[in-house]
C-alpha cells in the first residue's frame, strides 16, 4: 500500500513512520553487513553495538544513572507480573498493590501466589472510571514495595503523578504510557513496560531496576526468573528479541531527535485536547467514560447514544481508514489509542469524521 491508514490500535500499536522507513532500508543488509539484523548473532559486534546504543539512549531520555540497570527481556508485562513479586517480595513477603484496572488486577493475582497482597486502593466498585486519591490509599509502611499501573489501556484513566508512598520502593507497570513524558526515575525502584504500545514491536519488555534491589533476588529462583542473572549477563542470558530491541533503539533515537520527552509530552497533551474537546462539545452525543481529571492522554475512551450507533460508527470509520477504534471487548464503546507515534493530523481527521457522523446520525 502506498497510503497508510490511521492505526488507533491499543497494541501492537503504531510506530513512527521514520523508524519504519529506516528499518525497511536496512532490513535486507544492515548497514552493509550483508545480512539482516534478524539474522545476525546476538553475541556479534554489530548487535552488541545496537543494544548498547539502545541502553545509552534510554538513559539519556530519562536521565537514568548508573545506580539503575536496564534490561531488555521477553514475556511481556505479563511475565513481569510474576517476576516482580518473586524477586522483590522477599524477605517480608507482603506488598501493596493499587488496583485501577484489568492489568493491575492480573498483576495482583500473580503476586498473591508469592505472598500477601494488600490492595492499598482500588476503584473497581466504580468500574475503574477514576484513579484513587492519595487520601484513599491504605499503605503498609512495612510492605516490600508498592505496585501501580500508570495508564489503564482498557478504561482510559492515567495517573498524573506518582502515588506518595514514603520510603517503600515504588514499582510501576508503565506498558501503555512509557516515555510519553519525562518522569523522575529516582522515585522508582523498578519500572517495566511491554514494548508493543509505546516503544516498539511486541516481543520485548523493558525493565529499569535500581541495583540495590537485586540483593533480594534469591538464588533459589528459577534462573530465567532472576533479575540478578539478567543484569549479570547484560540481557543476554538467553537469545534476546534482537529485532524488537533494534526497533526500540530506533524509537529512542527518534524521541531524542525530536527534542526529547518534554517535547513529546507537549505533543501528547495537544493531541488529546483536540479529541477530548470534540467529545465535550458534542452536547452529550459523545460521552467520555472516565472522570475528567484522570483522563488518559494515550487511550481516549467514549460512548455513543447506543450500541447500534457505535457499531455503525466503527464500520464507517474503518471504511474511511480509521482502524482499531473498537473498545476492549470487556467494556465496549470506542477507544482511540493515540500513543507517541500517532500523528496530530490523524486526530484532527478523526474529529472531522466524528462531527460528520453526528450530523448524519
Amino acid at each position: 500500500m502506498e497510503k497508510r491508514i490511521y492505526n488507533f490500535s491499543a497494541g501492537p500499536a503504531i510506530l513512527p513512520e521514520e523508524v519504519l522507513l529506516e528499518a525497511q532500508k536496512d532490513l535486507f543488509s544492515y548497514k552493509g553487513s550483508g545480512m539482516s539484523i534478524m539474522e545476525m548473532s546476538h553475541r556479534g559486534k554489530i548487535f552488541d553495538a545496537v543494544i548498547k546504543e539502545a541502553d545509552a539512549d534510554l538513559r539519556k531520555l530519562l536521565n537514568i544513572g548508573d545506580e539503575y540497570a536496564i534490561l531488555f527481556l521477553q514475556g511481556g508485562a505479563t511475565l513481569q507480573f510474576s517476576m516482580v513479586p518473586l524477586n522483590l517480595m522477599p524477605p517480608v513477603n507482603k506488598a501493596d498493590y493499587i488496583v485501577t484496572g484489568a492489568w493491575a488486577e492480573k498483576a495482583a493475582k500473580e503476586a498473591k501466589r508469592v505472598g500477601t497482597v494488600n490492595v492499598a486502593g482500588t476503584t473497581k466498585s466504580e468500574n475503574y472510571t477514576r484513579i484513587p486519591k492519595q487520601s484513599e490509599l491504605k499503605l503498609d509502611p512495612e510492605a516490600a514495595f508498592v505496585h501501580f499501573t500508570s495508564n489503564n489501556t482498557i478504561y482510559g484513566t492515567q495517573w498524573r503523578n506518582e502515588p506518595e508512598i514514603g520510603n517503600v520502593p515504588l514499582v510501576c507497570d508503565a506498558s501503555s504510557d512509557f516515555l510519553h513524558k519525562k518522569i523522575d526515575i529516582n522515585k522508582y525502584g523498578l519500572i517495566y513496560a511491554g514494548a508493543q504500545k509505546n516503544i516498539g514491536p511486541s516481543g520485548v519488555v523493558v525493565v529499569v531496576i535500581r541495583k540495590d534491589l537485586l540483593a533480594r533476588s534469591q538464588d533459589s529462583l528459577h534462573t530465567y526468573m532472576n533479575y540478578k542473572i539478567h543484569v549479570d549477563n547484560d540481557s543476554m542470558y538467553n537469545t534476546p528479541a534482537t529485532f524488537g530491541i533494534y526497533i526500540s533503539g530506533l524509537v529512542f533515537k527518534w524521541l531524542l531527535n525530536m527534542g526529547g520527552l518534554d517535547e513529546m509530552y507537549r505533543r501528547n497533551v495537544e493531541k488529546a485536547k483536540i479529541l477530548y474537546d470534540a467529545i465535550d462539545s458534542s452536547a452529550g452525543y459523545y460521552k467520555g467514560t472516565t472522570v475528567t481529571e484522570d483522563r488518559s492522554l494515550m487511550n481516549v475512551t467514549y460512548r455513543l447514544p447506543n450500541e447500534q450507533l457505535e457499531e455503525k460508527f466503527i464500520k464507517e470509520a474503518s471504511a474511511k481508514g480509521f482502524s482499531g477504534l473498537k473498545g476492549h471487548r470487556s467494556v465496549g464503546g470506542i477507544r482511540a489509542s493515540i500513543y507517541n507515534a500517532f500523528p496530530k493530523k490523524g486526530v484532527e481527521d478523526l474529529v472531522a469524521f466524528m462531527e460528520e457522523f453526528k450530523k448524519n446520525n
